[in-house]
């Protein structure tokens, strides 16, 4: 007999160590098994499991679970990336609390010899974790993107890259992150919102030029007073900048401005002469409409100045402090200054010297090393970069062709924008711990680019003479460009794997909104390029985890839920159910409130199982489920069919939730529900035929609803497997191994559906009638079936023992008229009569429901006049606003159910 409850905290690891010893997770050497393969969106190595990796390997185990089932060789292939940034401020971190040398003390070598100590140590926590969460992926195939394996993969890349004019080393404006020193990805910048200015600066007109300046306007918009200027302000947030200007721009239609493009402005301090360029950029509408141009320091300004072929002058060093090299005109109390002390030093010269005309106070939004909280510099470097654009062709193509499809499709509408509008890709970084970029430069800056220095060596004596001194690029390459070589060098690629011939192109690919720039739409450019075939076949993308109200999880809030926790506390199950079925919107509001309400299905389950074991149902060596004759046997094996296909359809279909929605439906709502409800007049009864077949149908029925629960709740179910295969015929498999259901359509049974969808619609109809009229649950009024056919007379008689215990009433007559003191309904085209006058009070009854609606209409009012309000419509939060109609909707459903009450109540007096 099964435990009471079911407890995850013993169970989960236990049966995790079997599946993992079963080598399940492995696909299948089976020839002739068609492939199914999907690789996960690899987490940091310095990472811990969140709640948005509990949703996208939740969803991803679905599916590997799911095809595994139905007899497909699975490849479900784990692994870690090496995150270069992160992982090297977690290791200079503890360097530093150890009270050990810093990197640039001990040296490159050493330092990454301590990071590679640590990932020994500490780098396989959240590998741990998903273990936790159920992920069945193949450990054994386990990557991690700075292999040895992936190493050859990069550098072979790289290399053909170079070779093919795709990858260049050139100088352009990058993400600088002074702290670490290094550029840094769009996905690693953060934008924060703080106070700061706009500074006005009156630049002055070259060669004593002035210009009529309107200063005053008719309602039309147009110029009624005029004053004489020779300066020009421009605004600014960034003061410090203004000592790389090169250059002003003015919109070409600013008719203001028109006769000053081409002229020149002095810029104060350094006295240097820029141009005044017509641009679009410039917006009339903004400020004075004349903006001040740094393209060595402002990603719009860099492209302003390559329209206008104005210069790019650097004015910072790695650290954002200001230097001269490339302005000599930089007064020399201001070189060596960091940036935001040379801002104030500017703002106290253009206040003395009476060239700051205005200081606008604003918010504005300051991008922010993620990791570092620094504030980015765009800095204008020698980098390496890849062309993007020729490279995303084909993988655009790709999916305009259908080759891959994103689900939901909306989303490659994203991907087109994004691909359509791609810049190069800057993909060096100025760190130590990542691929080294395979390329060496000889005495003059000659660049050598080879997989090993031995062949880079090579080429520079054929080219230089032998002997040359050749020096290794220092930098490494940006994680992200590993991770685009993620689905074929994970599979042994530059080799021709057997894995490469079996699951590759894979199947698919869950993962974030967030990522289709930075991950995917790479992966598809190189898989495009290298393996001649777009790396998978469908992209769902999973939706964003928010708190209940909708608001963005953050520890600052108090409101993140910790995965890990929840499973702590309630089991793994729940919380994977719990993101299966909340998973069909952009933005899933969670609370741990939800999750405990998918533990009770669980437990709905388990105690079903047990109520099995109790009536002596177990499995039969043989039984047919084809050859049942009782009527609710014919239907559950119908609906079971149903469930499977819903089921089966919803995953196939990436609608994860659509599955666990009819998961929940068929096993808690109708196996629970009805089905053993109608089940135990049986098992109680003395047809010993009908009670074999009941009790052996309800072990099948059983044993394959564990399996369509399987792949969103694979610890209890498989628990249950076990337990419930202690009696009857040996298990062949673990239920990780077993087959997925294949129930043909002859299991669907029109006649028996029809028959207790008429009992279960009339047992619910009274059970409604009594809570809505308050009958006390002792209570058995009569019932009587008004005027009815012959057809239902011969449905009542069939199922009287039924109706009499289901819907707790003393009798069931056939009657041509209601009786006095009844209240009727209507159910399966037939009229009812319960007869409650002697069970209820009908003043006090009346009393009761109109109190309720009192109540109703209370809230009614106040949810429109919050509604009403126009300010609050506006300024509200939409969640919270879509709060409020969903309240006053309940509210005016709750009123009008008291109000058919009365009716009722008035129909019997």
């Amino acid at each position: 007999m099964l435990e009471k409850t079911f407890d995850p905290k013993a169970a989960e690891p236990r049966l995790y160590a079997q599946w993992e010893k079963s080598g399940l997770f492995q696909p299948k050497t089976d020839g002739a098994a068609e492939a199914y393969s999907i690789v996960i969106p690899p987490p940091n190595v310095t990472g811990s499991l969140h709640i948005g990796h509990a949703l996208n390997n939740t969803l991803q185990d679905i599916l590997a679970r799911y095809h595994r089932m139905t007899g497909k060789a699975v490849l479900w292939l784990p692994g870690t990336d090496h995150a270069g940034i992160a992982t090297q401020m977690v290791v200079e971190r503890k360097l530093a609390a150890e009270g050990l040398p810093g990197r640039r003390e001990m040296g490159r070598d050493a330092f990454v010899e301590k990071v590679w100590d640590w990932k020994a140590e500490s780098g396989g926590t959240i590998i741990r974790q998903l273990r936790r969460l159920g992920a069945s992926a193949d450990w054994s195939r386990e990557r991690f993107t700075l292999d040895e394996g992936l190493n050859e993969a990069v550098r072979k890349v790289f290399v053909q890259l170079y070779k093919e004019g795709l990858i260049y080393r050139a100088k352009r404006l990058v993400n600088w992150d002074p702290h670490f020193q290094t550029a840094i990805s769009d996905l690693e910048v953060e934008q924060k919102e703080v106070d700061g200015a706009y500074w006005h600066f009156a630049y002055p007109l070259a060669d004593g030029v002035s210009y009529q300046h309107p200063v005053a306007f008719d309602e039309e918009g147009k110029p009624t007073e005029f004053e004489t200027r020779d300066y020009i302000v421009v605004a600014t947030t960034r003061p410090e900048t203004m000592l790389g200007d090169t250059g002003v721009a003015v919109h070409p239609k600013d008719e203001r401005y028109a006769g000053l493009v081409g002229k020149e402005v002095v810029l104060p301090i350094t006295g240097r002469r820029v141009p005044i360029v017509a641009d679009e950029y410039a917006d009339p509408t903004k400020g004075s409409g004349a903006v001040k141009i740094t393209p060595a320091h402002d990603f719009n300004d860099f492209q302003v100045g390559k329209r206008a072929g104005l210069p790019s002058l650097n004015i910072m060093d790695s650290l954002a402090r200001i230097i001269a090299d490339e302005v000599p005109e930089i007064p020399a109390e201001f070189v060596g200054m960091d940036r935001f002390v040379a801002r104030k030093a500017i703002i106290a010269n253009a206040e003395e010297n009476g060239w700051l005309k205005e200081i606008e106070k604003t918010k504005h939004m300051v991008p922010h090393g993620d990791r570092s909280g620094a504030v980015i510099e765009p800095w204008l470097t020698d980098q390496w970069w890849v062309d993007a654009k020729t490279l995303a062709q084909p993988a655009l193509k790709a999916v305009q062709d259908g080759e891959t499809v994103f689900e939901p499709k909306s989303y490659e509408k994203v991907y087109f924008e994004w691909l359509n509008n791609i810049e190069p890709w800057c993909v060096s970084r100025q760190l130590w711990w990542g691929h080294q970029i395979p390329a060496w430069y000889g005495p003059d800056g000659e660049i050598f680019v080879a997989e090993t220095e031995e062949e880079a060596r090579a080429e520079a004596e054929a080219k230089l003479g032998a002997g040359v001194e050749l020096k290794r690029e220092e930098d490494v390459l940006d994680t992200w460009f590993s991770s685009a070589l993620w689905p074929f060098s994970t599979m042994g690629w530059p080799e021709n794997t057997d894995d490469l011939a079996r699951f590759y192109p894979t199947s698919d690919l869950v993962t974030a909104a967030d990522i289709i720039f930075f991950w995917v739409a790479r992966m598809m450019m190189m898989g495009k390029h290298f393996m001649g075939a777009a790396p998978f076949k469908r992209v769902i993308i999973n939706g964003l985890v928010r708190d209940e109200k909708g608001q963005k999880m953050s520890k600052s809030k108090g409101n993140v839920i910790d995965p890990l926790e929840i499973v702590d506390e309630l089991g793994a199950d729940p919380l994977r159910f719990t993101m299966a079925i909340l998973s069909g919107t952009r933005d899933i509001k969670l609370s741990k409130q939800r999750i405990e309400g998918y533990r009770n299905f669980g437990t709905k389950l388990w105690n079903a199982a047990r109520f099995s074991q109790m009536n002596e149902c177990a499995r039969v060596e043989g039984f047919d489920p084809s050859t049942v004759e009782q009527t609710i046997n014919r239907w559950i094996r119908g609906e079971l069919a149903k469930a499977e296909r819903a089921v089966s359809q919803a995953i196939l279909g990436g609608r994860f939730d659509d599955a666990a929605g009819a998961l929940y439906r068929y096993i808690w709502n109708v196996f629970c529900d009805w089905y053993l409800e109608l089940a135990k007049p049986v098992f109680n009864g003395t047809d010993e035929a009908a009670k074999a077949e009941t009790r052996a149908m309800t072990a099948w029925v059983l044993d394959e609803t564990l399996k369509l629960l399987h792949p969103v709740m694979p610890f209890i179910t498989e628990e249950l497997w076990a337990e419930l295969g202690k009696t009857g015929p040996a298990r062949e498999s673990l239920l990780i191994g077993a087959s997925w259901p294949q129930l043909p359509d002859s299991f669907i049974d029109p006649a028996a559906e029809a028959e207790i969808g008429w009992l279960v619609d009339l047992i619910g109809e009274l059970r409604g009638l009594r809570a809505e009229m308050n009958v006390p649950p002792s209570a058995k009024p009569p019932l009587a079936f008004v005027g009815v056919d012959d057809a239902t007379k011969v449905l009542v008689e069939c199922h009287r023992p039924l109706i009499l215990q289901l819907a707790r009433v003393s009798e069931v007559s056939l009657l041509d008229a209601a009786p006095a003191g009844a209240v009727t309904c209507v159910s399966g085209g037939s009229t009812v009569a319960l007869s409650l006058a002697d069970f209820i009070d009908l003043g006090a009854e009346k009393a009761r429901l109109n109190k309720e609606i009192a109540a109703f209409d209370s809230d009614i009012g106040h949810y429109n006049k919050k509604l009403g309000n126009p300010n609050f419509v506006s300024r509200a939060a939409p969640e919270v606003v879509e709060e409020q109609r969903q309240k006053l909707a309940d509210a005016e459903a709750g009123k009008a159910k008291m109000q058919a009450a009365i009716a009722r109540l008035e129909a019997m007096a």
